[in-house]
């Protein structure tokens, strides 16, 4: 069976839909709420989501391999995460998605996958 990673298209089509999901929180108001709880310079925020998404959607576990295992809630417990930024992160993964050309069948396995990781995320009410 393929790996969504594979179905995705490997590292440069995870690489596209992670800088289109960069550019449109940048960008865009709507997403001002978790752009906010990023650094000025978002090249690292790039090549960490990079590297956890290589092996997440089944492929090589770069992130994994520099840093240990991710421990996504423990290093996102420092930042105020609650409905509006699930949703807000969840609303720029989707338009990245589209915006990459993701076929409709993968793209809505994929954001039933991330609706869950987003919404173990959130750590503060509303």
């Amino acid at each position: 069976m393929q790996t969504h990673y594979d179905r995705l298209g490997g590292e440069d089509v995870v690489r596209k839909l992670v800088d289109q999901f960069y550019d449109l929180m940048d960008s865009q108001p709507e997403y001002y709420g978790i752009r906010k709880l990023h650094p000025q310079d978002l090249s690292g925020s790039r090549q960490k989501l990079l590297m956890f998404l290589s092996g997440w959607l089944g492929g090589p576990q770069l992130y994994v391999e520099a840093f240990g295992h991710p421990m996504l809630r423990a290093r996102h417990l420092p930042f105020p995460i609650g409905i509006a930024e699930r949703d807000q992160w969840l609303g720029s993964m989707q338009q990245a998605l589209q915006d990459v050309g993701v076929e409709d069948g993968l793209q809505n396995e994929l954001m039933q996958a991330f609706s869950k990781t987003a919404d173990h995320m959130r750590n503060k009410e509303g």
